[in-house]
């Protein structure tokens, strides 16, 4: 069976405020036009498909044409929804929906009901694990600690359980939405921590053929089974340096995996320039980004005047510009605010406000304390967007 795996889309979503919904469009074309060429014999999309629970309109109809053009190509679709989704409003009419060939998986209590899908050697269950929000979902799976292995491993046995039953030889495909050890972030992924904790470890997965994965926005491998297809469009710059795909799986009679990378048409290359505002403007070696995305970081020790305007009358498309001054060595290192934050959570701000407040950092008790008012919060966003 020829799986083509992509996750991510956030359709509604801008990069720094430029919109994306022509690119977006671009891609689902390129989707469809991919799964005709290459004979697909289904489409799985790990999550996120959305980028807020409440999408702009012009977001829902192109949604709407990529469940069209998708059911008129008669290749079946396995879609779960992602933390940036709203589960309730993705899977409105799935069961409809489902008779198109466009099987919706949002309701975290059917993890463990697959959609069967046949071919020459027989069966494969495509298994859909929406995201799993813990403080939500711990009560439908009977978990003492709300945590992401935790519900996530509650999750897997369900799986497990069904595949069980089935006929020898039935292959399984798991499609989920989480961050798991090994995997590299970028700064467009929202923080998912739970209790400290965002990441799990791949070993939840084990005993599936092949696990596809969305949220993390770089295309990764984790294991042969278990890859991330990234998102297809970057959504910042951090993503400069990605390589926007979709994978094209083959399992053969056995469940053994076979994968090609295909590429994603994206609108410009970004690129990140560092240095003089003058060495920018003048080094001929980068006429090659004059039509980039560019963010460019300033080095001059004093900030020039109208910087941004001047950039951009060589580089038309700059998005982002950031100021850090070269010092010497016998200069007061004075780092900005925004310095001293860079790289450090929510959790970690706090305890070094508590620091500076106090003189002493937090003991044990208190960073409990601390990260329990945090998740709470957290948890307290996810049910009120679910909600709206």
């Amino acid at each position: 069976m020829r799986l083509l795996h992509t996750s991510d889309w956030h359709l509604g979503r801008s990069f720094h405020r430029v919109n994306m919904l022509d690119a977006q469009a671009a891609f689902i074309a390129h989707l469809v036009d991919t799964a005709r060429e290459r004979s697909v014999d289904a489409v799985v999309v790990s999550g996120d498909v959305y980028d807020r629970a409440v999408p702009p309109l012009a977001a829902v109809e192109l949604y709407d044409d990529a469940l069209h053009r998708l059911a008129e190509l008669g290749v079946p679709t396995v879609m779960i929804s992602g933390n940036h989704d709203s589960a309730r409003r993705l899977g409105v009419g799935a069961g409809l929906i489902g008779r198109a060939g466009i099987h919706l998986r949002t309701a975290p209590a059917r993890c463990g009901e697959p959609i069967v899908l046949p071919d020459a050697h027989g069966d494969v269950a495509f298994y859909g694990l929406p995201y799993l929000e813990p403080a939500l979902v711990k009560d439908e799976f009977g978990v003492a600690k709300a945590g992401h292995e935790q519900v996530l491993a509650a999750a897997m046995e369900r799986v497990r359980a069904d595949l069980a039953a089935r006929p020898a030889g039935t292959r399984s495909v798991v499609l989920a939405h989480a961050f798991v050890t090994g995997g590299a972030p970028s700064d467009s992924e929202r923080d998912i921590t739970v209790g400290g904790v965002s990441a799990v470890p791949s070993g939840v997965f084990d005993g599936a053929d092949y696990v596809a994965l969305g949220h993390l926005h770089g295309s990764q491998v984790i294991s042969d089974r278990v890859r991330y297809s990234g998102s297809p469009l970057p959504y910042s710059f951090s993503e400069a340096d990605h390589r926007k795909s979709m994978w094209l799986i083959d399992l053969d009679a056995e469940g053994a995996v076979t994968a090609e990378r295909l590429d994603c048409p994206v609108p410009r290359p970004l690129v990140r320039l560092r240095g003089d505002l003058e060495d920018l403007l003048a080094d001929p070696d980068l006429a090659r980004h004059e039509e980039s995305w560019v963010e460019a970081t300033l080095t001059d020790a004093i900030r020039p005047d109208d910087p941004m305007a001047r950039l951009a009358d060589r580089f038309p498309h700059t998005l982002s510009l950031l100021f850090d001054p070269l010092r010497t060595d016998d200069e007061e290192p004075d780092a900005s605010y925004a310095e001293r934050l860079k790289g450090r959570d929510d959790h970690e701000i706090a305890e070094d406000f508590v620091t500076h407040v106090r003189g002493a950092g937090p003991d044990e008790s208190e960073r409990v304390v601390l990260r329990a008012a945090f998740d709470a919060v957290r948890a307290d966003d996810v049910v009120r967007e679910v909600a709206r």
